[in-house]
């Protein structure tokens, strides 16, 4: 099979690193709004109102321009959207970047012809969820970045989307549209692109409740960055069709580097010689732009041993070695070792797997060229602590090699060498010389001869010659003011209109296709003629290029309409006349408080499913309806935990992700499905994408966390009440992760095969800098969710709440007792009867929360407000 030449996606953060993408020769352009509603909320972004003018850009350097409006929208902020799409679409964007079905809906009533790309935001990490978002018109998927290249290929071969795979950048620790941490602990939601980057902050490991020293190693949940370098020729022969740079707050010389390092590696791979040794110079290029250090991230599967460095959170640059000694002005750097990335080895019982028993498809890791200092480049010591923003470091201005050392010289001012000791290690982090490049290729001007253009030249003695001129899908074509006449020598000649006729110099073409197939022989044009029709065709096709895609926008609001369309298919359900309080266990023991507190109805998350069988039908035994919690995110490969769910037969399923959603609600003709509660998880901020999802068949939603009361009782203004469930008392789930905590420390092991299973020995939390410690559970899959150490409750709201209409209301577990469990349930039962006050429920149910209870998200104002009517 032949390899795919897959797009080149390049990041944009504002118009000088634009501009480098294109230089660069980025095939595509991904960029968000100034007006908000991308991930990327920080970058300095584009406006609405000057795409116009922007777009042209990107479209005369052959490029695609991709508009990032990948984020939850609240309901009061639907209007503004469809500004905002609709702008978009008449400017000429090529697709929209999408991660709430809202979006999508909004965007198939305003343009149906706009292309629709499913963020990785979306968490569509199977075949089934894919199947989704064809649903709601998505042509591409961008995979999530936990996928390994052979569930890539798996998912490849399961459906025809486009598939679009991050290759190279930051990666984030919590599968991407699931990270809850800078919601829960900054009020600034990842949904809503403000990210806190949790992550990269530092955390104490604590091991059955006591901490464990692990020296250096602080930042347990900053990962290194991405380099798929050695996933291209795979993704290429799968037929990925985009390779995505992540990057938005970085600057042009990222940009340019790893465009142009990417694109050498495609073509070098697609001429059957891939080049090793540029690949090398081109990661020391993206490392000293910016680096964490490079690994595959999962695309060779997982490997918690080298994902995650723990030393630092920030950029460090290509590694060159550790100080030696330090005199006056210069610094000795030894290259005795490479840079830090085996385990921890904190397990004294477990032994050490060689690194030659485990086998990874992509051979070799991402290298860089060994680092080569020189005069100007700059360096940074690991002296004192990671997050110190005045580190020792500067420009070098002297370079002496001596043996086996470095010896930097440096100036005044420079580094506080005071400061810098031996044993530290040494990093180059930046280089003059990409700067100088990045210049270089902005004052050449725009790109020229991206576009390929096909010619058609046609014609009779007697008659206009006609040059029909087709690219990029537009059409153009011109006559000539004169007759063609017989000739008097060689004529109108294949050699003469290739070179008269397409000649595109200076302009955005190239000619590609040159068909003289209708032209008659011996017939002669001057040369002034041919050159006017060039002049001609080249005006119409550079304005049609600009515009970007033919397609038609509808000028007027459709909001009302599309809002009208769903409600007519959300079948009527039953209102509850009392409020349900739903306890979701983890733990047989808090089952056991549940059947002993006579509660009708339980939701079963038995996260590593062992025992689940047995949990259901001790609640069964007890006359509870049983509904049973999907697994948060379902890998190809994994749909056996649906299918396993299934055969247990509960009354209900609790979804969380989309594939599980899809899979029940396919269910064979005949085959009766359960009741289907849609979990917090598949994020649903707004009525449009909550009616659509209730018009589907899902019979109730969760509330999203990122919704505070105001959004919230904004939401109720236009969806059924009844049709909600309120986390009314819960532990937020905050990072949920591909990465195992327990494997990375506690063991040697790169994955559950090698492993030992140290999560069956022990359990773990994260301690924070504010000593608050955050229990780490793992899942059937191995994948680590991190609850938030506080309980969060929304009880204050619970009056306000059941006048709406909302009747039911979710209590959640996660390590809680028998008896914790049985308190706080007593005391929510009391205050949804109306025997106990908001602040009394709140102080009953937080006896035995170590750390408190607060209103978290589900803030509201003192005296209360109202919810909106």
């Amino acid at each position: 099979m032949p390899l795919r030449r897959p797009e080149i996606l390049a990041p944009a953060g504002d118009l000088e690193s634009l501009r480098a993408a294109l230089a660069s020769g980025a095939d595509a352009i991904y960029f968000g709004l100034d007006e908000g509603f991308n991930a990327r909320a920080r970058a300095d972004n584009f406006s609405l109102a000057r795409l116009p003018e922007t777009l042209p850009l990107i479209h005369r350097a052959g490029a695609r321009a991709y508009l990032t409006l990948n984020t939850l929208v609240f309901e009061p902020e639907l209007p503004l959207v469809e500004h905002l799409i609709r702008g978009a679409a008449a400017a000429g964007v090529d697709a929209l970047i999408v991660q709430d079905p809202a979006v999508a809906l909004l965007a198939r009533a305003i343009c149906p012809q706009l292309e629709l790309h499913a963020s990785t935001q979306m968490t569509l990490s199977s075949a089934e969820g894919v199947r989704f978002a064809q649903r709601l018109g998505f042509s591409r998927a961008v995979v999530p970045r936990e996928l390994s290249t052979a569930e890539i290929r798996r998912l490849a071969g399961q459906t025809q989307i486009e598939l679009e795979v991050f290759i190279h950048g930051a990666l984030c620790m919590s599968w991407s549209g699931q990270c809850l941490t800078s919601e829960a602990w900054g009020g600034r939601s990842a949904n809503r692109g403000q990210c806190a980057q949790s992550c990269r902050l530092p955390y104490d490991l604590v091991v059955d409740g006591q901490p464990r020293d692990l020296g250096e190693v602080k930042y347990l949940l900053s990962p290194k960055d991405l380099a798929g370098v050695r996933a291209v020729p795979e993704l290429m022969e799968i037929g990925v069709h985009s390779l995505k740079i992540e990057g938005r707050l970085k600057g042009p010389a990222y940009v340019t580097s790893t465009v142009q390092g990417y694109r050498r590696w495609v073509e070098s791979i697609l001429a059957g010689s891939p080049d090793e040794a540029q690949l090398a110079k081109d990661l020391s290029s993206m490392s000293l732009a910016y680096s964490r250090g490079f690994s595959h991230g999962f695309l060779a599967g997982s490997d918690h041993q080298t994902l995650v460095e723990g030393r630092f959170p920030k950029h460090r640059g290509l590694y060159l070695g550790r100080v030696q000694s330090v005199s006056g002005k210069e610094v000795r750097v030894s290259l005795d070792e490479r840079p830090w990335t085996g385990g921890l080895g904190l397990e004294t019982d477990r032994p050490e797997v060689p690194l030659g028993q485990v086998s990874s498809p992509l051979k070799g890791e991402p290298a860089p060229e060994e680092a080569e200092p020189r005069p100007g480049m700059g360096v940074v010591f690991d002296a004192g602590a990671p997050e110190d923003k005045h580190e020792p470091g500067g420009p070098i201005f002297r370079v002496e090699r001596r043996g086996d050392s470095w010896v930097l010289g440096f100036g005044q001012p420079g580094p506080d060498l005071g400061r810098v000791a031996p044993g530290q290690r040494v990093w180059l982090n930046s280089d003059p010389a990409l700067n100088r490049r990045v210049e270089g290729l902005l004052a050449a001007g725009e790109p020229e001869g991206r576009i390929a253009l096909e010619l058609t030249v046609s014609g009779v003695e007697g008659a206009p010659l006609q040059v029909r001129a087709r690219a990029w899908g537009h059409d153009a074509s011109a006559l000539s003011q004169v007759p063609l006449a017989l000739s008097r020598g060689g004529g109108l000649d294949e050699g003469l209109l290739r070179d008269k006729l397409g000649s595109f110099g200076g302009t955005p073409f190239r000619l590609s296709l040159l068909d003289v197939s209708g032209l008659g022989g011996g017939l002669h044009l001057p040369v002034s003629e041919l050159k006017a029709i060039r002049r001609q065709l080249v005006t119409e096709l550079t304005a049609a290029v600009e515009r970007g895609p033919r397609r038609t926008v509808v000028e007027t609001p459709v909001l009302e309409t599309v809002h009208a369309s769903l409600a007519g298919s959300v079948s009527e359900l039953p209102r509850e006349e009392a409020a349900l309080l739903i306890p979701l266990c983890r733990e047989e023991a808090q089952l056991e408080a549940v059947i002993a507190a006579g509660l009708p109805e339980v939701e079963l998350d038995w996260m590593e499913m062992v025992g689940l069988q047995r949990a259901v039908e001790q609640a069964r035994a007890a006359g509870l309806r049983v509904t049973i919690a999907t697994v948060r995110v379902q890998k190809p490969g994994e749909e056996g935990y649906d299918q396993r769910i299934g055969r247990l037969r509960p009354d209900a399923v609790l979804v969380r992700h989309w594939g599980a959603m899809m899979h029940f609600l396919e269910r064979p003709e005949g085959q009766p499905r359960p009741v289907l509660h849609g979990d917090f998880s598949l994020n649903v901020t707004n009525s449009l994408s909550a009616a659509y999802l209730l018009g589907l068949g899902l019979d109730t939603l969760t509330f999203s966390h990122d919704l505070d009361a105001a959004q919230l009782g904004a939401l109720l203004e236009h969806a059924p009440a009844h049709r909600f469930t309120v986390a009314l008392h819960h532990h937020i789930a905050t990072f949920h992760t591909e990465h195992c905590v327990y494997s990375h420390t506690l063991s040697h092991g790169r994955d559950f095969r090698t492993c030992g299973r140290p999560c069956e020995k022990h359990q773990l939390s994260l301690r924070d800098r504010l000593g608050l410690d955050h229990p780490v559970i793992v899942d059937v899959g191995c994948r680590n969710t991190v609850f938030n150490a506080q309980a969060q409750s929304a009880a204050s709201l619970v009056p306000r709440l059941l006048e709406r209409g909302v009747r039911r209301f979710r209590v959640e577990f996660v390590r809680e007792s028998r008896e914790e469990a049985a308190r706080v349930l007593a005391a929510y039962q009391e205050l949804l009867a109306g025997r106990l006050a908001p602040a009394e429920a709140i102080r009953r149910a937080a006896v035995h929360e170590q750390f408190g209870v607060t209103r978290g998200t589900m803030k509201v104002l003192n005296p209360p407000a109202p919810l909106p009517r």
